[in-house]
């Protein structure tokens, strides 16, 4: 691992995620909203460090809510989001400002999403709100016949399964 992802797992007292990487919740606000849709008030924000390295992947996964992804530092972030239809892969390219990439992307709620760091790490900020619930996660290879669908219509994709 490099010496500066390391670092930053110290640093940061980052611990490992179950769709891979590492992570911390940094801030949960103690606003409480309700949801459109939903009985039970949440929390209004939560935002996590998320910290990605070259032998490891953010894995499919579905957030019940949008999701703001920040650049950080380190290499490029490439971030994957389907529709909800499954039928379109949304790339983009999470860095520095330039022509063609920006420091932050929204994925939409419900989308499988999933990325990969372009190098030997990317740290990242992830903010959810109203504020993430682990009851809101679910990884994609817990559903076989959704899981092998998507590699056979993403086959350069199907290691984030």
């Amino acid at each position: 691992m490099h010496p500066r992802a390391l670092e930053l797992i110290n640093l940061l007292k980052l611990a490992p995620h179950p769709e891979g990487g590492y992570f911390r919740e940094i801030f949960r606000s103690s606003d409480m909203v309700q949801a459109s849709g939903e009985m039970q008030e949440r929390n209004a924000l939560t935002e996590i460090y998320f910290l990605l390295t070259s032998d490891g992947v953010s894995r499919w996964h579905q957030v019940g809510l949008d999701e703001v992804w920040h650049f950080y530092e380190g290499a490029p972030l490439e971030l994957f989001w389907l529709d909800i239809g499954e039928r379109t892969c949304n790339r983009h390219l999470l860095c520095e400002a330039g022509k063609t990439s920006q420091p932050v992307a929204v994925v939409p709620a419900n989308c499988w999403q999933g990325a990969r760091t372009t190098g030997a790490y990317t740290l990242v900020g992830c903010s959810v709100a109203p504020g993430f619930e682990f009851a809101d996660f679910r990884l994609l290879r817990e559903s076989q016949e959704a899981a092998d669908a998507i590699r056979k219509r993403f086959p350069d994709l199907a290691g984030l399964v």
